[in-house]
């Protein structure tokens, strides 16, 4: 996929890997992630997320036994618009458990009125609302996922504060689970040199009846073109 968005087919973008020794809670957290973003032609770009978790009862990277991914289509709707359409394939381990989503992407610190804003403050941020979901549920369920990365030039260049909010409404997950949950990760990283970054992130999981918190500590490896 890397080789091929750069041959030609890609005007920017960046891989990275991010491995994670260290989950102070839950142990089948995932324990690599790796992301791959994309600027492609006729104003459609490419982001995909892929999860890779340990498996139950096993040290973290012994074992890794469950995957989980986002693949994402989006396309400006102009040329100078800060929305964008955007399509979202969900693939995870198991049986009929496949989501895929249609939704409008807001890009707040692309959006004129704002952008000055977002700029003093070192931000970007964006909304996408999935409006359409296709699985197997019948419950009628919608999605906003929020976006964001700060940087911090007034004190170095080497930090940055990133991370989602994905916040799904309607989702029946049966007793003792909460129907609207909300699945976010905050991650602090720091350039160690080049294009090395040591990372730490806390993470929040309402889909799961215990340890919905956890904290996870690793390195990152990027590669930009």
């Amino acid at each position: 996929m890397c080789s091929m968005l750069q041959a030609g087919n890609s005007d920017g973008g960046f891989i990275d890997f991010n491995l994670y020794p260290y989950l102070s809670d839950v142990e089948t957290d995932n324990v690599l992630t790796i992301n791959i973003a994309a600027k492609l032609k006729n104003r459609f770009s490419y982001f995909s997320l892929t999860n890779f978790g340990n498996q139950d009862n096993s040290e973290e990277l012994s074992d890794l036994n469950t995957f989980y991914t986002e693949q994402n289509i989006r396309w400006k709707i102009s040329d100078k618009s800060p929305f964008d359409l955007t399509l979202q394939m969900n693939f995870r381990t198991g049986e009929d458990n496949d989501r895929h989503r249609f939704g409008v992407r807001w890009r707040l610190s692309d959006t004129e009125a704002l952008s000055g804003i977002f700029k003093y403050l070192n931000m970007s941020y964006s909304i996408n609302f999935h409006v359409i979901q296709f699985d197997s549920e019948d419950a009628d369920v919608r999605q906003l996922e929020h976006v964001f990365k700060l940087k911090f030039p007034y004190l170095t260049d080497r930090l940055y504060l990133a991370g989602f909010v994905d916040h799904t409404f309607n989702q029946d997950l049966g007793s003792g689970l909460p129907n609207n949950p909300i699945v976010g990760e905050t991650q602090l990283g720091f350039r160690l040199i080049e294009n090395l970054f040591l990372v730490t992130e806390y993470r929040l999981n309402e889909y799961r009846r215990s340890d919905v918190n956890n904290l996870a500590i690793g390195i990152e490896y990027k590669i930009t073109w």
